[in-house]
C-alpha cells in the first residue's frame, strides 16, 4: 500500500474531524493548519469534559482563574478579556459566577478608584491549584504519544510561527 494511503488510514477516526475531507492535492499550509486545529479541538474537548465531570467547572472559568493565578495582584476586566480573547460581557458573567462562589473578588484599583481589578481569593487559589495539578496530568497523558525531543521541536516550530504571525498581523509580542 502506498505511504499516503497508510497515513490516511492510520489517521482515520470513528468520527468526522476537520481534516478528514482533505486529499493529497490540498495545499500543504491548509493541511498543516487543519491538523493543528484538529488536534487542538480534540484535546480541548477532552479537557472540557474532564473539568466538568471532575470539578464541575467550565473551561472558560478555569482559564479565567489561571490568568488570575499568574497575576496575584489582580487584573482589570479589560485585561482579562484581552488575555482570554473573549468579550468583556463574557468575562463579567464568568467573574460574577466565581465571585458568588467566593473564588474571586473585585477590588478597587488603587490607581483609579473608578476601576476595579479581579483577583483570586484564598479559597480560589486553593481550588485552582488543585485543579491545575490534575489538569497538567491530563495534558501530559494526552500528549504522551509525542517524545520529549519531538515536543521540543514542535514548541520551537510553533514559537517561530507565532512570532511570524505577531509580526504579520501586527499583534504585540507575546
Amino acid at each position: 500500500m502506498p505511504e499516503n494511503e497508510v497515513n490516511a488510514h492510520s489517521d482515520q477516526e470513528e468520527f468526522f474531524d476537520l481534516e478528514s475531507r482533505l486529499t493529497d492535492h490540498h495545499h500543504q499550509s491548509l493541511r498543516l493548519w487543519l491538523r493543528m486545529l484538529s488536534c487542538t479541538v480534540k484535546i480541548e474537548n477532552e479537557i472540557r469534559s474532564r473539568l466538568r465531570s471532575e470539578f464541575g467547572i467550565t473551561l472558560p472559568r478555569f482559564d479565567l482563574m489561571a490568568q488570575l493565578e499568574r497575576h496575584p495582584e489582580g487584573l482589570r476586566m479589560g485585561e482579562l478579556s484581552q488575555r482570554m480573547m473573549v468579550t468583556g460581557g463574557n468575562v463579567t458573567g464568568i467573574t460574577d459566577q466565581l465571585q458568588r462562589e467566593k473564588l474571586v473578588e473585585r477590588v478597587t484599583d488603587p490607581g483609579d478608584r473608578r476601576a476595579y481589578s479581579v483577583r483570586l481569593t484564598a479559597a480560589g487559589r486553593r481550588t485552582f491549584r488543585k485543579m491545575a495539578r490534575v489538569h497538567e496530568e491530563w495534558i501530559t497523558e494526552l500528549l504522551e504519544g509525542v517524545s520529549p525531543d519531538e515536543k521540543e521541536k514542535l514548541i520551537s516550530l510553533l514559537s517561530r510561527l507565532k512570532q511570524h504571525l505577531n509580526r504579520h498581523l501586527n499583534y504585540p509580542q507575546q
